[in-house]
Order: C-alpha cells, then structure tokens, then sequence
C-alpha cells in the first residue's frame, strides 16, 4: 500500500492553535504530514522560515507523523511533487476562506491532476483565530496565549516586546 502523504502549505506567521488543530485532526487521517513554510507574497513576515519552522517543530513535537521544512521560493504543486505528496492540506474557518481555497485548488489540479486537496473544517472554537488578528492583538500586548502554542505565545511577546 501507497503510504498517504499529505503536504499542509503556509506561511504560518505565525502558528495558530488552529493550524495545530488542523494538523493534529489530520495526523489520524495521513501516514505523514509535511508542515511547508512558505512565501506568501502579499505578506511581510514578522518571523524568519527558520524560526517559524522551529515553532510548528515545537508545537508538533508530540506528533510523530510530522515533518517541518522551509521552502519559500517555490511552486507548492511542485513542491507536493517533489516530496511525492498525493494530498494537499487546507484548514477552511468560513466561507471566504473556501471560495479562496477552492480557486487554488482548481488551479492546482491545472498542474497536476493526480493530487488532491483535502479540506478540514475548523472546530467552532478556532473559527475566528487568523494569524494576521494574532499579530494585531500581540503587537498591542494583548494576551494571544489561549489562540497560539506556548512557544509562539513566548516569541510573539519577545517580538513586540524589542519592536518599541
């Protein structure tokens, strides 16, 4: 049997419980998850891929059908390939997010046919969590520990806490 193997791409900055919630529902679902940190071109990160990658390794730590890597300059339906993922991950929050999700994925398969996107609806209680409204939030010194793992809890504080 072909081992599942699902790549959830992302900028992930930064990591959300949502993200992880995502992550961990799928863990059950996949014989591995590769975690891309990838470039989003409209975004300025607030973190480097290195650190970012060292969270999610951090926050997934107790998965151990997880791997964590930086690609930041590259196709995500080339990367799937190179990787010979079959499924593409995507976490959906609210209808915006699946008729953005949807035109990428019809495009994906515009690239290759073979791979599939999986979407996993969010739990109720991670619907509102955005890694933007998280960075909005933290850079105000408001508490972001119940909507981040502990270790981006930690470096968001330290972020905004040298950004005065």
């Amino acid at each position: 049997m072909t081992k599942r193997i699902a790549l959830f791409p992302g900028s992930f900055d930064p990591f959300t419980n949502g993200h992880l919630e995502t992550v961990e529902r799928a863990s059950a679902l996949f014989d591995e998850i590769i975690i891309a940190v990838m470039t989003n071109t409209a975004k300025k990160p607030l973190f480097s891929g290195d650190e970012r990658v060292a969270m999610i390794k951090a926050a997934t730590a107790q998965l151990p059908n997880i791997r964590v890597l930086a690609e930041p300059e590259v196709l995500t339906i080339h990367l799937a390939e190179k990787l010979g993922a079959q499924f593409l991950l995507r976490g959906l929050r609210d209808v915006h997010d699946f008729e953005y999700e949807i035109a990428i994925a019809q495009m994906n398969k515009t690239q290759d046919a073979k791979i599939e996107t999986i979407f996993l609806p969010a739990s109720a209680e991670y619907v509102f969590i955005s890694s933007s409204m998280v960075k909005e939030v933290a850079s105000f010194g408001g508490d972001v520990s119940g909507l981040v793992p502990p270790v981006v809890a930690t470096a968001l504080q330290q972020r905004y806490s040298t950004k005065d």
